[in-house]
């Protein structure tokens, strides 16, 4: 329930505690219950999960009734990080948990909701049905455990069932969604060696539809370890010299799961690639599906009946993340296309069609939607909501007041951080813990997660670098080619050995939450003061002049640069480059006051929305710009440009 209607919303204010059926029923109460520990606080569940790790995990295990061919041997073989081994001996099999049983036949799946065709439902039955069809056509490709099956598709259920189906027998699977060019469509699966890479022709953007025959052609000459590419019909073309999606699933087969050890590899995530090749992160059958049931049981709350919506291309893990509500027996809302077309309302509307009971937002979809005035709980029916989650990027206090307006008192708000390395959530909420305005509510169970100085030491009510300091069962198996295990290690273990640096700046307060402000190598550093950027986004983006913006510091001159994106029509004069200025000095603090303001035509962003601040802080530097960034990896290749630009004109270049 609301527990405060005061407005506006303050930073670390109550406005939701835990409702009734939270407490009673929630699948985190009846974990609780199971354990002997009903009404506990979940701040001691927490200290008590990562004090004993192999209690917590076992317990999970037990709850969730993970099915294995074979018992596991311990909870952890190993603890040393990296390197840590989970559940030795146990065989089994993600795909298996994904699909159901007889009982949940009839029971929907997937709302499938696209631009390029019409819409349609899958039920358990329907999906079990495709992936065994699927899993016999792969099987008559020669694809067997260890092949790597990788697809060049959208967020389409094709897609789910090649996934499932791949990893029904052990083979390895990793895609990238059809928008990205074949520069990064290679630098990412060319590096697995694939053996059957699955394509569509194209796809509807909106009003536009795009033709992906020439980016399929060069995708599969540059992977010359295929030995067959299957066509999904999607933008009513043929691909010459293909297999037909309709013949892989054209002979019905039994539903069989190869039963592969804890950390056979699932599937590979890639880095966002701004730099050099993206890393190929491998994720395991057992540490996804003990995470994954875990973070969406008690963390989301999914319950059988749910219908989660989160819009998300293949590129990002929350496609993995969304799939993976199947294992709690919620539907999941598959959309693909514009998701901003024909307007802002797209997705809101959908819930009310779909009849949602969790969304999935980001922030800087919360903030568009403000600036355009939208009243999205007076224009749609949103009373099926329980939860609306959000991600990506932080969220500021005004946005949790503008939600809650919309979705009404009774929702959830659940604002996490996680990432793809791991998978999951880190810190986010749960149904026993109250939100809190502008902070993330908790620390997720499991996960010993911290804020470290320089010097290795937690730190609480400042900010720090978050690590974790032991290890999580979807903590990557390895990179992909990487035999030593250096670029590994360099990754997340350089700074403190043996602990996971994440990479983020945060600060924890003393009852548990926290507050994330930015990627901890953008962190601005002046007058020995660091400064997180997402508080001066907050600032800037609520600016109804300003679209984006962008911050760098220059630690040689001690210059502070901020580039915005402004409305369409408007010039950055000294009156609004003053105003701009002026909102952050007393909004902020006389440090946050740049020394120039720059207008520019976008914002460089990587496909999974990130901006690009190390990066365009480099080429301020005089570092060239293909040194710094693959064009290719961006969602606007031009938008790096401007930046350049920005850089030749400093030095007279």
């Amino acid at each position: 329930m609301s527990v405060s209607t005061d407005r506006p919303y303050s930073v670390g204010q109550v406005v939701w505690e835990p409702t009734e059926d939270a407490r009673k029923h929630s699948i985190l109460a009846r974990y609780l219950a199971s354990l002997g520990r009903g009404g506990e606080d979940y701040h001691d569940l927490w200290q008590w999960s990562v004090s004993d790790l192999e209690g917590f995990w076992a317990s999970v295990w037990k709850f969730f009734e993970v099915r294995a061919e074979t018992p596991y041997e311990r909870v952890l073989g190993s603890r040393e990080m990296p390197g840590a081994q989970w559940f030795p001996g146990a065989r089994l099999n993600y795909a298996a948990h994904m699909l159901g049983r007889d009982e949940d036949a009839d029971q929907v799946a997937v709302l499938a909701r696209s631009q390029s065709r019409d819409p349609f439902d899958l039920t358990f039955g329907d999906l079990r049905d495709q992936v065994a069809r699927a899993r016999a056509g792969l099987r008559r490709l020669g694809v067997g455990p260890g092949d790597r099956v990788v697809a060049y598709l959208p967020n389409i259920t094709e897609t789910l069932v090649a996934f499932l189906a791949s990893a029904s027998l052990g083979a390895v699977w990793a895609t990238c969604p059809p928008e990205f060019g074949p520069r990064s469509v290679l630098d990412r699966l060319g590096q697995l060696e694939p053996s059957v890479l699955l394509v569509v022709d194209g796809y509807r953007w909106g009003e536009s539809r795009l033709d992906r025959r020439a980016q399929v052609a060069e995708v599969r000459a540059g992977l010359p370890s295929l030995r067959t590419v299957v066509h999904v019909p999607y933008g009513g073309n043929d691909v010459p010299d293909t297999v037909p999606w309709d013949e892989v699933v054209a002979e019905p087969g039994p539903l069989e799961f190869e039963q592969v050890p804890f950390d056979h590899p699932l599937y590979v995530l890639f880095s966002s690639g701004t730099t050099g090749l993206p890393k190929a992160i491998v994720h395991g059958h057992g540490g996804i599906l003990l995470e994954h049931l875990k973070n969406h049981g008690f963390s989301w709350d999914l319950r059988p009946g749910d219908r989660l919506m989160w819009f998300t291309t293949t590129a990002w893990m929350m496609w993995n993340a969304l799939v993976s509500a199947l294992l709690l027996r919620a539907s999941i809302v598959m959309l693909d296309g514009n998701p901003g077309y024909p307007d802002l309302s797209a997705q809101w509307r959908m819930i009310e069609e779909t009849r949602s009971t969790m969304f999935g937002l980001s922030p800087a979809f919360t903030m568009a939607c403000r600036k355009e005035g939208m009243e999205p709980g007076r224009d749609f029916d949103l009373s099926t909501l329980k939860q609306v989650c959000a991600a990506g990027s932080p969220l500021p206090a005004d946005s949790y007041e503008w939600i809650y307006e919309q979705a009404g008192p009774e929702v959830m708000l659940n604002v996490g951080s996680g990432g793809t390395d791991v998978c999951t959530g880190i810190v986010q909420g749960a149904p026993l813990l109250p939100v809190f305005a502008g902070e993330m509510a908790g620390k997720c169970l499991g996960v010993d997660v911290a804020a470290f100085d320089p010097d290795g030491h937690e730190v609480v009510g400042e900010l720090g670098e978050l690590v974790i300091r032991q290890p999580m069962p979807s903590m990557p198996v390895k990179f992909w080619s990487d035999e030593d295990g250096s670029r590994y290690r360099a990754a997340y273990f350089e700074q403190y050995p043996g602990i996971w640096r994440h990479g983020d700046w945060i600060m924890f307060t003393e009852r548990g939450t926290s507050i994330i402000t930015g990627r901890s190598d953008a962190t601005l550093n002046r007058g020995g003061v660091r400064l997180g950027t997402s508080e001066l986004y907050g600032v800037v983006e609520e600016l109804d002049e300003v679209l984006d913006a962008l911050v760098v510091h220059l630690e040689a001159s001690d210059e502070l640069l901020l580039f915005v994106v402004l409305r369409d029509g408007l010039e950055l004069d000294d009156e609004l480059r003053s105003r701009i200025s002026d909102a952050l000095r007393s909004g902020l603090s006389p440090r946050h006051k740049p020394d120039d303001v720059v207008a520019v035509p976008a914002i460089p962003r990587t496909m999974t929305g990130k901006k690009l601040e190390l990066p365009v802080k480099k080429i301020l530097t005089g570092t060239p710009v293909a040194e710094v960034v693959s064009k290719d990896a961006l969602v606007d290749p031009v938008s790096i440009e401007a930046f350049a630009e920005y850089a030749a004109s400093r030095t007279g270049a």
